[in-house]
Formats: C-alpha cells, sequence, structure tokens
C-alpha cells in the first residue's frame, strides 16, 4: 500500500461442477478463507467470481469475466485471492496459461495456500504443487471411469436417465432406474404399437407422443424432434437390457424393470431396417378418414378430398380423383355419400353371436394347447442355448488363434449376434412359466374389435379409424362414382369368418344399395 490508499483485491473462487454449487459449501469455504487472508493483508474485496467447470478448461465464464473487471481496473493493481492452487486450475499448461494471462491483464496472484514468486526454488514448487492437481485429477477422472464402467459391467445404468424411467435410491442396489408415470406407459405403448404395426411410420409415433399432454415436449410448439424419436425406438433400456459399445461394455440384461421385452425390441429394430410396408400419410385427418385408403375404380390411382364453398359460403366436403388422365378427374363425390356407404360395409362385418363364441372358444382352446406345450418348447430353447454357448466357445478358440484383422472382425460380430440370441432364448425360457399376460388380456380387445368393427370407427378417433382400416382390409378399396365400392378385399379374420360358417352367419347390412356381394376369399 502507497500512503493512505488500500490495496484491492478481487477473489475467485471454483468447484467442479454445477451440482458442487448445492451439495456442499465448496464456494462458501472458498471465499470464507480468502476474505480471511484479505482481512489480515488489509487489501479491500471489491468483487468475486466463481466458476463450476473442471480446472484443464482455461476458456471459464467466471475467469472471463475476472479478467475483464481487473483490466477495467488496471490502475488499481488488482490482487487475485485464490483458495489453493488447484482452485486455479488441475492442468500444469492450463495452470501456466492462466497465471500469464492474470499478469498480463494488471493482476497478481495471491493465496493463503502458496507464495508465487519467480525465483527459480518457487517456480519448481508452483510446478510441483500444480502437477500435483493434474495427477489428482485425472486420477479420479481414472477412479470414476472404473467405477463407472463396474456398475454397468454389472447391469446398472451410471448415465443421464432416459425419459419414462427416473433414479430411486434403493437399499440393495443403490441408484437405479425405476419407472417414472405416467410418461414410461406412454412410452410402452408407443414402443409395442410400432413393433406390432399400429403405428406404421417413426412420423406416427412421433404423432402420437406429441398428442399426449403428460409426455415432453422439446419445443414450445408442442414438437418433437425426429432424433429423439430414432433415440427412442433404439434404446434397449427400454427392454430391460443395456449397452455401451465406447467403454467396450456389450448388450446384457440390466437389473431395472423394462417396459417391454427383448423379442418386441427386436421386432422394433427389424422394422426400422426393413423400412415401412404402408407408409402413413401425413394428409389424413378427421376430416377425410377415407383419403389414401379408397381409390378411383377407373384409374386405381388414390381419391384426394377437400372442402368446397358454395356461392353462399358454406363450405361442403367432397373427395374426387386429381389424376387429369382419367375419366373421372375432378368429379366429385359427397362425403357423407362415400362414408356411409363405407359404414355399412363395417356393419355388415360383424359375425353373428354364434359364429363369435364359437371362433372364441377356438382362440381359447390354442392357448391351452400352447401352454401344454411349453414344457417341450423348453427342451427345444435349452437345445438351442447349449447349442449356442458351443459355438460362442469355438469361435472364442478361433479368434485367439486369427492374426487377420478381417477374420478377427468377422469373429466378433458372428459372436456379437450369439450372444443376442442367448439373451433372447433366456427370455424365453423365463417367461415360459410365467406368462407376461393372461388368455383376456391378450385377445379380449382382438376379440372386440373382431365382434364389431363399426363401433371403433364410429368413435370418430382418427387413430382408432386407422386401426379399423389397416386391421380389418388386405388392400385399397376402389370406388365408382355412380356404381359405388367395389367388392372390398377384407383382412385374413374376417375371411375366416366368412368362411366357417357363410355369410348367413354375418350380420345383416343396414340401408346399403345395391347389395354388397359376399367377400372375396
Amino acid at each position: 500500500m502507497t500512503g493512505n490508499t488500500i490495496q484491492k483485491a478481487v477473489i475467485y473462487c471454483r468447484v467442479s461442477s454445477a451440482a458442487q454449487t448445492k451439495r456442499g459449501d465448496g464456494l462458501g469455504s472458498q471465499d470464507t478463507r480468502c476474505r480471511e487472508y484479505a482481512r489480515m493483508k488489509g487489501y479491500q474485496v471489491v468483487a468475486r467470481f466463481d466458476d463450476d467447470l473442471t480446472g484443464k478448461i482455461v476458456q471459464r465464464p467466471g475467469m472471463k469475466a475476472m479478467l475483464s473487471f481487473i483490466r477495467k481496473h488496471r490502475t488499481d493493481n488488482c490482487i487475485v485471492l485464490i483458495d489453493d492452487i488447484s482452485r486455479l486450475a488441475r492442468d500444469v499448461e492450463a495452470h501456466w496459461e492462466l497465471r500469464r494471462t492474470i499478469l498480463r491483464a494488471g493482476g497478481k496472484l495471491e493465496s493463503p495456500s502458496i507464495e508465487f514468486k519467480q525465483d527459480a526454488d518457487s517456480r519448481m514448487v508452483e510446478n510441483v504443487l500444480a502437477g500435483a492437481a493434474q495427477h489428482q485429477r485425472e486420477k479420479n477422472a481414472e477412479q470414476t471411469f472404473n467405477r463407472m464402467r463396474a456398475r454397468l459391467m454389472s447391469g446398472y445404468w451410471v448415465f443421464w436417465k432416459p425419459k419414462g424411467y427416473r433414479y430411486e435410491k434403493t437399499r440393495d442396489h443403490g441408484k437405479m432406474l425405476v419407472r417414472d408415470e405416467p410418461i414410461a406407459s406412454i412410452i410402452q405403448e408407443a414402443l409395442e404399437g410400432f413393433a406390432c404395426g399400429r403405428l406404421e411410420t417413426q412420423v406416427e409415433v412421433k404423432r402420437f407422443l406429441e398428442s399426449q399432454p403428460d409426455y415432453p415436449k422439446d419445443t414450445p410448439k408442442g414438437e418433437i424432434r425426429n432424433q429423439r424419436i430414432h433415440d427412442l425406438l433404439t434404446q434397449p433400456l427400454y427392454a430391460g437390457y443395456l449397452e455401451a459399445p465406447n467403454w467396450n461394455i456389450s448388450l446384457r440384461k440390466a437389473q431395472h424393470e423394462g417396459l417391454i421385452n427383448l423379442e418386441t425390441f427386436e421386432k422394433i429394430q427389424t422394422r426400422l431396417k426393413e423400412g415401412a410396408k404402408a407408409p402413413a400419410r401425413k394428409d389424413i385427418s378427421e376430416d377425410f378418414p377415407l383419403r389414401g385408403f379408397v381409390k378411383c375404380g377407373d384409374c386405381e390411382k388414390p381419391l384426394t378430398a377437400c372442402w368446397s364453398k358454395s356461392k353462399t359460403g358454406k363450405k361442403h366436403p367432397y373427395y374426387l380423383c386429381y389424376n387429369k388422365a382419367c375419366s373421372s378427374y375432378r368429379k366429385s363425390i359427397p362425403r357423407a355419400k362415400i362414408e356411409g356407404e363405407f359404414e355399412s360395409i363395417l356393419q355388415s362385418m360383424q359375425p353373428g353371436e354364434k359364429l363369435f363364441h364359437f371362433v372364441k372358444s377356438m382362440f381359447k382352446d390354442a392357448w391351452q394347447q400352447r401352454l401344454s406345450q411349453s414344457r417341450h418348447i423348453a427342451k427345444v430353447l435349452q437345445s438351442d442355448l447349449a447349442k449356442s454357448e458351443k459355438q460362442l466357445e469355438q469361435l472364442l478358440d478361433r479368434i485367439v488363434e486369427a492374426e487377420n484383422p478381417t477374420v478377427i472382425g468377422a469373429y466378433e460380430s458372428r459372436i456379437a449376434k450369439l450372444e443376442k440370441d442367448k439373451l433372447l432364448t433366456t427370455e424365453k425360457l423365463a417367461n415360459l412359466d410365467n406368462p407376461r399376460h393372461g388368455f383376456d388380456e391378450l385377445f379380449e380387445l382382438s376379440l372386440k374389435f373382431l365382434s364389431n368393427p363399426w363401433k371403433l370407427w364410429v368413435s370418430g378417433q382418427i387413430t382408432l379409424r386407422k386401426i379399423v382400416l389397416r386391421l380389418a382390409f388386405a388392400e385399397q378399396m376402389a370406388y365408382r362414382k355412380n356404381e359405388g365400392f367395389r367388392t372390398p378385399q377384407v383382412s385374413v379374420p374376417f375371411r375366416f369368418f366368412n368362411n366357417i360358417l357363410g355369410e348367413k352367419e354375418m350380420a345383416r347390412r343396414g340401408g346399403f344399395e345395391p347389395p354388397t356381394p359376399r367377400f372375396v376369399v
């Protein structure tokens, strides 16, 4: 100090992560120690700057703000106080770079733990302490990595929780993933829907999730990014399995409960590779549910639809052919007419009560037979498991002897596939004696649909209407303006009903003229 001028000082505090600012009092204890040192020295503390980043990084918001401050007050020759050398940096190169930057900015570094001087001995001590701080950081990182990898190998997920799960501290397992409702059930429905084809494309999965108020969205407009959908469909955690290829952790059974089973997950991966067989149109809406499904009876092109405004300003809905080469080009068909005839067809597809109960009994008998066969199936699966293990042993012996990188890569790919097959077989064996669902749970909804698909259609929900179109009919229906629908090609279950007892056992149509011939097989 010169005369009555009080030396000004700033305090710099740093912790390694944002979590440490909330847990413990790392910043507060550093501040207390620096202020006590400033009081003893007679310094006036004019500012404090904080960071919550690793000491390896040089570019830090708090450090930048502090350098800007001391440059602005260069004439004050500010003292920069740090609690310990490790608070400045945990890397030798970063330490000396920051030391030089602070000096050039007009500041002077001080600490209650070390005296910074320019002689050879002091610089050697400073180097040793900076090196020790770097070693401690690297050792901590190494230990953290080893512990996390060990947890992964034991089947515990250690990274950021995926949607549908939350971390919960348990007595025997520590922190582990548990279902986070209602998001977990929403994701489960989306995954199972895509696996069975109810949700035909990734776009439909996206729309389904966006329609759920409880599912978190990516944008303020309520949208979900396409990459999020792909990540969700390819995440094995939802099947109760985990893998971390970058950490050399292969696919293995996890400790947490899956939302779906591994077989369903593999169906999803197969569908992603094969692509959608019948992509859903984006312009199918509640206004025109048959758009894209009904085709023109003259040119075989799908009918489009629109609202037409009359001279009075009233809007009227129409379906029409938009193929310029077609004789029916732009010949509009009132929505009420074409959809009314379609509903009549659906009503005609209701089986009689006698036939329905007969088919339900057949389903139940088949279910019981399947359960009684579980012992034989178990033997087959155990045999497959033994074969897979034998093949794995042979491949491991070969890979040890192999020297060609291409051959080794081929062996590794084959081993990975066999490991996955083993997991699938093991899961099937575990579920044989304890089925995930009972008969009523598995078949009740299907039987309700088969008993009367018209009820689902008149619900008015576009999702249910699209399900009816996919499940009730084998292909698009053709429609001619003056003749109506051609004979529809119904799906296998309805053909089955028709073949057992004939049309006399099907419910009568109401109000559809002319009569539609019997369903074609």
